[in-house]
C-alpha cells in the first residue's frame, strides 16, 4: 500500500475513534443528568406519598419518572452501541497488527539465519574483496552496511509493534469491562422500569374508583385557567396600551406640530417598540430554546395547547402556557432580563409576575409571594418569588407562559432541553 494512502487510512480513523470517544463522553454526561433528575422525581414522589395528598399528582410524577427511565435506558444502549464499535475498530487494528509482526518476524527469522551462515569476518571481508573492480568493492561494502542497519531497524520495528499490540489489546480488555458494566446497568433499569410500570397502573386502577370526581375536578379547573387567562390577556393589553400611551406622549412633546401626533391610534394588541425594545426583543428572539427554565428543578406535568388530560384522554384540556411540577419551597426565576410589567393578585394565596422583554412577556404563575415589584429591571436567573404549593393536592407547580404581544408561544420550543 502506498504511503499516503497508508497515512490517509490512519488518519480517518484516528479522527473517527476521537469523534466516538467524544460522542461517548456527551451520552455519559447524558446519562448522569437524567440519572439526578430521576434522583430529584425520587424526592419529590416520596414528598407527596408522605403529604398523601393526591393520588393523581403521584401519578404524574410517576409517569415522568417511567419517562426519564426509558430515556436513561435508551442512552446506556447507546453507549453500549458505541462501545461496540470502538471495539470493532481496535479489533481490526489488533488483527493488522498480527499479520505485520509475523511477516516481520518470519522476515527477521530468515535473516538472523543468512547473518548466522555468513558470521565470521573473514566472509564478509573475503566477500568485498573478491570484488571485480574497487567500484563493485565499495558497493558491496555499502551493502553490507545497510542489510546491517535494516536488520537493527526490523528489530526496532517488531518491537514498537508488539508494544502497540499490547496497548491494543488492553484497551480491549478495558472496552469490555465496560460493556459488561452498561449491559448489567441497562439490565438493571429495565426490573425497575417494569417495578415501575406495575406500581402506574395500581395508581390507574385506584383512580378509576374516584373518575367522576377527578373529572368534575379537571373541568372546574379548566374553567378556573380561562378565568385567570382573560384576566391575564386583558392586564397584558392594558399594559401595552399604556406603554403606547406614553411612547405617543413623548412623540407629541418632541413633535408638537406633527400631524401624526395628532392622529395617532393607541394599540392595546401590538406594542410600539423603542430601539432599546427592539434590541432587547431581538435578543430574546436569538436566544429561543436556549432559555434557561423558570426554576430550577422540575418536570413539564402539562404541555401547551390543546390535549387530552393525562389521566382521562376522554377529556380534552386547554393550557396556554406549560405547568411545570416542582420541589416543595421552590423559587421562581426570570428566564431572560427585562421589567416588570405587571404584578397580579389572582387570589389571596396566588399571585403571578408578568415580564416585558421588547415585545415578548413572560409570565410566572401560582406563586405564593413575590419578591419584585412594577418597573423592577431583572437580569436572567434572578428570584422573582416562591412557587406556591397546593394545600388541597400537595402539587407544587409553577405555571409559565411566553408571548409575543398578545399571542401566545409553546414555551416548551424556547426553554433549554433537559
Amino acid at each position: 500500500m502506498p504511503k499516503f494512502l497508508l497515512s490517509l487510512v490512519l488518519i480517518c480513523a484516528t479522527t473517527f475513534v476521537w469523534a466516538q470517544d467524544s460522542q461517548q463522553e456527551k451520552l455519559e454526561q447524558r446519562k448522569a443528568q437524567i440519572q439526578q433528575e430521576i434522583r430529584d422525581n425520587e424526592k419529590m414522589l416520596q414528598s407527596v406519598r408522605k403529604k398523601e395528598k393526591s393520588a393523581v399528582n403521584e401519578y404524574l410524577i410517576q409517569a415522568n419518572k417511567i419517562k426519564l427511565k426509558e430515556k436513561l435506558i435508551n442512552t446506556t444502549a447507546k453507549q453500549e452501541r458505541l462501545i461496540g464499535n470502538d471495539m470493532y475498530i481496535n479489533q481490526v487494528q489488533v488483527n493488522k497488527l498480527k499479520k505485520e509482526l509475523k511477516v516481520l518476524k518470519e522476515d527477521y527469522a530468515e535473516m538472523i539465519l543468512k547473518s548466522y551462515k555468513s558470521r565470521s569476518e573473514q566472509s564478509r571481508a573475503m566477500f568485498i574483496l573478491s570484488s571485480e573492480s574497487f567500484l563493485q568493492a565499495y558497493k558491496r561494502a555499502q551493502y553490507l552496511k545497510q542489510y546491517t542497519a535494516f536488520r537493527k531497524n526490523q528489530g526496532l520495528e517488531i518491537q514498537s509493534k508488539t508494544a502497540q499490540l499490547v496497548d491494543f489489546n488492553a484497551k480491549l480488555d478495558g472496552q469490555r469491562q465496560v460493556k459488561k458494566k452498561i449491559i448489567a446497568e441497562n439490565q438493571k433499569e429495565k426490573v425497575t422500569l417494569e417495578v415501575e410500570k406495575k406500581e402506574q397502573q395500581k395508581l390507574v386502577n385506584a383512580l378509576k374508583k374516584d373518575k367522576n370526581k377527578i373529572a368534575a375536578d379537571i373541568r372546574s379547573k379548566q374553567n378556573e385557567a380561562k378565568r385567570i387567562d382573560k384576566q391575564i390577556d386583558r392586564l397584558i393589553r392594558e399594559a401595552i396600551a399604556e406603554a403606547n400611551r406614553k411612547a405617543a406622549a413623548e412623540r407629541a412633546k418632541a413633535n408638537p406640530g406633527s400631524s401624526e401626533a395628532k392622529t395617532a391610534t393607541v394599540s392595546s394588541s401590538k406594542i410600539a417598540m423603542t430601539p432599546e425594545d427592539k434590541v432587547l426583543a431581538a435578543d430574546f428572539k436569538a436566544n429561543r430554546g436556549r432559555l434557561p427554565w423558570p426554576v430550577e428543578k422540575g418536570f413539564i406535568s402539562l404541555g401547551y395547547g390543546d390535549q387530552p388530560h393525562p389521566l382521562h384522554p376522554s377529556i380534552t384540556v386547554h393550557n396556554s402556557g406549560v405547568e411545570i411540577t416542582t420541589e416543595d419551597g421552590a423559587s421562581a426565576r426570570a428566564v431572560f432580563a427585562g421589567e416588570v410589567s405587571k404584578v397580579i393578585v389572582l387570589s389571596p394565596v396566588n399571585k403571578a409576575v408578568v415580564i416585558q422583554h421588547g415585545d415578548f412577556f413572560t409570565v410566572y404563575q401560582n406563586l405564593s409571594s413575590v419578591s419584585v415589584s412594577q418597573g423592577d429591571k431583572v437580569t436572567i436567573k434572578q428570584n422573582i418569588g416562591k412557587v406556591r404549593t397546593s394545600g388541597d393536592t400537595g402539587k407544587t407547580i409553577i405555571k409559565f407562559l411566553i408571548l409575543q404581544n398578545t399571542s401566545n408561544n409553546n414555551p416548551e420550543g424556547w426553554l433549554q432541553s433537559r
